[in-house]
């Protein structure tokens, strides 16, 4: 059996995925057979495995992590919001229908004997598997049934570190209210505290540690510092979603603007621009900002038939389509493709029921169907014609998460119409090198920019030297005797 650690936090966002990855790359370094659990997450960021099965995208970067192939064992219960109350509950990597959160709530408990054979079956084959909780453990009006945080731990029998995050302030505030909300049976499970995202010298913050322990006597595992990832998240909380920034006017600079849906999914595909010189990539949530975009993404969404309405609210969509009258490069990903066709019906209910009139800038026609494609693609992308002439025939790889089907589509289901517009069904598109290179050397053209387009990395290979750059900041500040003491009981 598979020795366990479950890393949870005082609140989200403190940075338990990318603490439950780098401990998984620290492990797989030190030669353990090595898993990432998390047994219900809520998130619009998701992945598709090998087998058709989707996950978690927290759960694809830490399976990276541990140098494993994903799986839905990895994350058995998905959440997926559609609107302020209902989500699409995916169970073992499929969906399974679409819930009210009061109903799920009421339901969550029946799902302990899938939560607990997806464990299982990792346990078999894994030295030791890190367990990532979710929110917070202390959210009184949720513990009971609880199945993601110290319900899971009893479940699982796993000790726990309980990580604050001090970038915001309060830290101690944190992790002494968490400690102090819980019932006795489970303070004795967490074995230690980590203060996360720190920045300056530690030394400062040395009285304080020795202050805390007047009030509480778990010990610190580490004190980790703040460091600047190029990594996945999965929350559309993300800091990489804020609107507002400032667009560059230099000639010399390519301005990518990508659509911030309300319910934006997938916005990982577009992170391979954050790392390139000369990419200016920025989120929008009104029209005039797209006036000076080089490029304009209408990204994956959750909700299709909610964010087209809210395009038209906005008046996005009809920015968008004159800019596409005037040869600006426009691109769909996913829902994003679906917008910009003729139509989007949902005969069946899947979203809100009913038929939307798209942008019309691609012959395209959706339906949404009672079943939901999921599946890893490597294709080449079908001869095109006009602006994306120099794409055609490149290969690609990514993979297919949509509840729709349309006409129209490529072989490699991309179609592109007036010359500047460009669709596709196909997530981690971008995170192709030649692809990306190519469309950089056309937005270049455009723009008349003639230096050289820059070495674009891989996503794999630039995901691998976060990893253990990661690894390495967590050899440094966590006292890893302590954390594999915790292990052994």
């Amino acid at each position: 059996m598979a020795k366990k650690l479950m890393i949870q936090g005082t609140m989200s966002g403190v940075g338990k995925s990318i603490l439950t990855a780098g401990l998984l790359r620290v492990f797989k370094q030190d030669g353990y057979r090595v898993a990432p659990f998390k047994s219900q997450n809520m998130a619009l960021n998701s992945f598709v495995t090998k087998d058709g099965k989707e996950i978690g995208r927290a759960q694809a970067l830490q399976a990276a992590a541990a140098g494993v192939e994903p799986s839905s064992d990895m994350n058995p219960i998905l959440l997926k919001p559609m609107g302020d109350t209902t989500s699409q509950v995916i169970v073992n990597g499929l969906p399974m229908a679409n819930m009210r959160a009061k109903d799920y709530f009421a339901k969550k408990k029946s799902f302990i004997p899938d939560i607990v054979s997806a464990f299982d079956r990792l346990s078999e084959k894994s030295d030791i598997i890190v367990i990532e909780g979710a929110g917070s453990p202390v959210e009184i009006n949720l513990r009971q049934n609880d199945i993601v945080n110290m319900g899971l731990a009893e479940i699982l029998d796993a000790p726990v570190l309980l990580a604050g995050d001090i970038d915001p302030g309060g830290v101690f505030a944190q992790l002494l209210g968490t400690v102090n909300l819980m019932p006795e049976d489970e303070k004795k499970r967490v074995k230690g505290l980590i203060i996360n995202k720190f920045r300056g010298d530690v030394t400062l913050l040395e009285p304080g540690l020795s202050m805390f322990k007047k009030y509480c006597d778990i010990p610190f595992a580490g004190i980790v510092p703040y460091v600047k990832l190029s990594l996945d998240e999965e929350d559309s909380v993300s800091k990489r979603l804020v609107t507002g920034k400032k667009i560059e006017n230099s000639e010399e600079t390519v301005n990518i603007a990508v659509i911030r849906l309300p319910f934006i999914s997938n916005y990982t595909d577009f992170t391979i621009f954050e790392n390139i010189e000369g990419v200016n990539l920025y989120y929008v949530e009104d029209a005039e900002s797209l006036d000076r975009a080089d490029l304009i993404i209408l990204p994956g969404t959750k909700n299709t038939l909610s964010d087209l309405k809210w395009l038209r609210e906005k008046r996005i969509d009809d920015k968008i389509t004159c800019l596409a009258k005037k040869d600006v490069p426009i691109i769909g990903i996913c829902g994003g493709f679906q917008m910009l066709g003729r139509s989007i019906s949902d005969p069946d209910g899947q979203e809100a029921g009913g038929k939307e009139k798209g942008l019309s800038l691609l012959p395209v026609d959706t339906v949404f169907c009672t079943y939901k494609n999921l599946r890893q693609v490597s294709a080449f992308v079908p001869d095109l014609e006009g602006m994306y002439e120099s794409l055609s025939q490149i290969q690609i790889r990514g993979y297919e998460i949509h509840m729709g089907e349309s006409t129209g589509c490529g072989d490699a289901e991309c179609v592109t119409t007036n010359d500047s517009v460009l669709g596709t069904y196909i997530h981690g598109i971008f995170d192709s090198p030649e692809f990306t290179a190519r469309l950089l050397k056309i937005l270049y053209d455009k723009k008349g920019i003639k230096r050289e387009i820059p070495k674009i990395e891989s996503a794999e290979v630039t995901r691998e030297k976060e990893l253990d750059k990661l690894a390495d900041v967590l050899r440094q500040s966590l006292d890893l005797e302590m954390i594999y003491s915790i292990m052994q009981g």
